[in-house]
């Protein structure tokens, strides 16, 4: 299933997509639920998952599709003609990342660098790189704006699956946009908190899809559009199944001796970058789309 958190008439919903890509107001139907870690929190209560708990919630109550479809709510954001403003789909207390877990990420990052041993040495390395990427009070919602940093001359996103935790276990997938300063990483690794952690940074969305919806994780395309005045300046595609350490292993090593919430948002990596003749402009429209999750659109700006 497909789950998404969004404001209507002043007030925060959760929303599950039905078969025929009508939107059902979970909230309305119960007001315990006022966020998707509320099904999460009651999913592990009961020992199940989240698309049982709501399945539960839909047999034992009336639904009703909402007045808006998904398609309505995922074309006319900010705010629909429904008075509809979508925010990340999961409140995640932290998001964290991990770096060079592709090959062209790994290639690209040499090629900035000053320091290109240290890349390769980590791509072949039984522990990957991970560092903490932004809190739920920087995250950036769909069609959301994202920041470029006045002080770095080569700005890019990075869009990547991500997959959020419950008791230290993936319970699902969104995608993410991991803004990047490559300029300030390319000076000094060292610099890397200064390159990913700043204002506006990082954005998700635009759902929290399950398990039983993605199927398997490794296999899913990744694809990334910039526009500029109307116009593509940048496609770029990338599967998954590239990745040179899956989910499954990303997961295991930041919970070793890190707890971390519920509702915990990890990003994965890229494989898609835009060349070092490119960089990003205020105003231009990031697309990032990723099979079975969605498209995630934010707008750049200057921070």
């Amino acid at each position: 299933m497909r789950y998404y958190q969004y404001i209507q008439s002043g007030l925060k919903r959760v929303g599950v997509e039905d078969e025929s890509g009508g939107l059902t107001d979970l909230t309305a139907l119960d007001p315990r639920i006022g966020s998707t870690l509320d099904l999460l929190n009651v999913a592990s209560i009961t020992n199940t998952d989240i698309d049982s708990v709501t399945r539960a919630v839909l047999s034992s109550t009336k639904s009703e599709t909402g007045k808006i479809t998904v398609e309505e709510l995922l074309a006319g954001a900010p705010i629909g003609k429904h008075g509809v403003t979508l925010l990340p789909p999961v409140d995640a207390p932290e998001v964290w990342a991990f770096g060079v877990t592709y090959m062209d990420s790994m290639r690209e990052r040499q090629a900035e660098s000053g320091s290109p041993d240290v890349y390769a040495k980590v791509y072949d390395a039984d522990r990957p790189e991970a560092f903490l990427k932004s809190t739920f009070e920087r995250l950036q919602p769909p069609f959301g704006e994202v920041g470029i940093r006045g002080d770095s001359d080569w700005n890019v996103p990075e869009p990547e699956l991500v997959f959020v935790t419950h008791a230290g276990k993936i319970i699902g997938y969104t995608a993410g946009n991991d803004m990047s300063s490559r300029t300030i990483e390319g000076e000094n690794p060292l610099y890397l908190p200064q390159a990913k952690v700043y204002d506006k940074s990082a954005a998700l969305g635009p759902a929290l899809v399950t398990p039983e919806t993605v199927g398997d994780p490794q296999r899913l395309q990744v694809e990334l559009i910039i526009e500029r005045d109307g116009k593509q300046v940048f496609v770029g595609k990338a599967n998954t199944s590239e990745m040179k350490r899956d989910c499954s292993y990303l997961i295991n090593w930041l919970v070793r001796h890190n707890s971390i919430p519920d509702g915990t948002a990890v990003m994965t990596g890229t494989g898609t970058i835009p060349p070092p003749e490119f960089t990003l402009a205020a105003g231009d429209v990031i697309h990032i789309t990723i099979d079975k999750i969605g498209r995630l659109t934010n707008t750049v700006v200057m921070v």
